[in-house]
């Protein structure tokens, strides 16, 4: 679910100049625009409500647009399509455990977090425990979820732009890291959370439209049998009967099945959790306003995952298997080499133009995704850690940190980004889910729902369940032990599994146990009172509190 550096493949390296230049200028438009629109919609400097919430001004639908547009990510797209074209039916099970995490938060979490929070993850988890240390440890929780995620997104877009305007010289992908990552975090600060809103708007409905448009091409080429589809996808995979059969993607393992289930828990309960995501929840103005949101999201997400796996299934039908591979192990070039296969040998100038907007979807996909990701991580700093030792600080100084915390992030993530832009990137993906399956799933369920939790709980699940993962993760076949690891040429492979979870997401949830019953039985019999008196917020929305 990476994207790294490889040669570009024969399907795209024959591009014309005309369809390079019309994806470079389709580049610019989309930037100017969106740029524009930022400003446009940026905050007042004394606003909070709008730079963090955007006043809930947003409808139904454009909210579930944005809460789809954060949830699919270029790694989604690229990784998910990636998987789906080389081992077939283990992509498509992972596929749809993308959608039903988003189903998870609707069902679950979304109202509850929504009655909870305010601005951050930190203020739904201080809802019953207040201090800082809460805080701080859900700050802390937040940069380390989210960090690796964008090290992913901006390590892509060298990548990307090399891939599809042809050149290949490292100082020039390097470049464009450094200049698009200065464009995301411009997104961030200027724009708030309702200018990033109208970005991921844009996105989603750029990415659903043109991606369903190449679904469409794919499924005509086959006689609109998607029978014909799959079977001429299992015949040109080169794994034969087994692309359709489960266990092809963890086939390396010593517990393939096992394997599998504990990577599908992981991104259920870590996409669901994530606190990019679960930001959106607080810009619904009511809890019908939040379920409706969710409703929206979790329908164009469904449309999305059967979208990306016509256009995965029919990469492999089209180009091959063994030759997505060549082009990147991972298959991070399916999705467009998919498309660009749609359109047939004689391409048209009206097809270069659909496969231009293509290429212009990854590429808002790219930033819009960690310019998301960006005002997460500045709001919670801001918020949670700077704000939060000042009683009553001003509204525009708390807005100043906010600008100046997307800068205090982006900034050495970008230049992290330079640094390992040309390596496998596939175990950070891990992490990130990893800890918002083990640290934030744990702590949310059991905050929100728990009457006996305490701070010890709550501050055990966070920092417990944290460093179970780092501890483990290194040991995973994705960092070491496979031609495909982050370190190919070593092997301190120790732990059988390409995820942490069957540990660590257990061991989470233990450590909250743990937490509570260790801080004794009078304090939980305080924070059941605490609880008692918020329930009807959290749970029903009874009244909004405002802090």
């Amino acid at each position: 679910m990476t994207v790294t550096a490889s040669p570009a493949p024969a399907g795209l390296s024959g591009l014309s100049s005309d369809s390079q230049t019309m994806s470079l200028v389709a580049f610019s438009a989309v930037t100017a625009v969106t740029l524009l629109l930022c400003v446009m919609t940026g905050p007042d400097r004394d606003d909070l409500d709008e730079f963090y919430t955007g006043y809930g001004s947003l409808s139904p639908l454009r909210n579930g647009l944005a809460i789809a547009g954060d949830y699919i990510s270029a790694a989604t797209v690229l990784g998910t399509g990636g998987v789906i074209a080389l081992c077939g039916y283990d992509g498509l099970v992972l596929a749809l455990s993308t959608a039903l995490s988003l189903m998870l938060l609707m069902f679950l979490l979304a109202e509850p977090l929504r009655n909870a929070g305010r601005f951050t993850m930190g203020d739904a988890l201080a809802r019953r425990m207040p201090g800082r240390g809460v805080r701080i440890a859900a700050c802390a929780v937040t940069l380390a979820a989210l960090v690796p995620l964008m090290l992913v997104q901006l390590a892509g877009t060298g990548q990307l732009m090399a891939f599809i305007l042809g050149f290949s010289d490292e100082s020039v992908q390097t470049g464009c890291v450094v200049g698009l990552g200065a464009l995301m975090i411009s997104y961030a600060a200027i724009g708030g959370m309702k200018g990033t809103a109208l970005i991921q708007i844009l996105k989603i409905v750029m990415l659903v439209g043109s991606g369903a448009v190449v679904a469409v091409l794919i499924l005509r080429r086959f006689d609109w049998d998607p029978g014909a589809l799959f079977t001429a996808a299992s015949r040109r995979s080169g794994a034969g009967p087994a692309f359709l059969r489960s266990g092809l993607e963890f086939s390396g393992g010593a517990h393939p099945r096992l394997d599998m289930i504990t990577s599908q828990l992981t991104i259920v309960l870590g996409g669901a959790c994530l606190p990019h995501v679960t930001m959106r929840t607080y810009t619904a103005s009511s809890a019908r306003q939040v379920r409706r949101s969710m409703s929206w999201a979790v329908s164009i997400v469904a449309l999305f995952v059967l979208i990306i796996t016509v256009i995965g299934f029919g990469a492999t039908a089209l180009v091959g298997g063994p030759a997505i591979a060549a082009a990147d192990p991972r298959g991070n070039t399916a999705y467009l080499l998919g498309s660009r296969a749609a359109f047939g040998a004689d391409v048209s100038t009206a097809e270069t133009f659909l496969f231009t907007l293509v290429t212009t979807a990854l590429f808002l996909t790219l930033l819009a995704s960690v310019a998301g990701m960006i005002l997460a991580c500045a709001n919670s700093l801001a918020h949670d850690v700077f704000a939060a030792r000042v009683r009553e600080m001003p509204a525009r100084r708390e807005m100043a940190l906010a600008r100046l915390s997307a800068l205090a992030i982006g900034i050495p993530t970008v230049l992290l980004a330079t640094l390992v832009q040309h390596h496998s990137l596939q175990p950070l993906i891990t992490l990130s889910f990893c800890l918002g399956a083990s640290a934030l799933a744990p702590a949310l369920v059991y905050g929100l729902f728990w009457r006996r939790y305490t701070r010890g709980g709550l501050l055990g699940t966070l920092i417990g369940g944290t460093l179970t993962v780092l501890l483990i993760m290194p040991g995973t076949n994705l960092v070491s032990g496979s031609p495909t690891s982050a370190f190919p040429h070593t092997d301190f492979n120790w732990f059988p599994f390409t995820t942490t979870g069957i540990v660590s997401i257990p061991a989470g949830f233990f450590f909250g146990w743990l937490g509570t019953i260790a801080s004794g039985r009078r304090e939980a019999q305080e924070q059941r009172h605490q609880y008692e008196a918020v329930e009807g917020w959290i749970l029903a929305g009874a009244v909004r509190r405002s802090s």
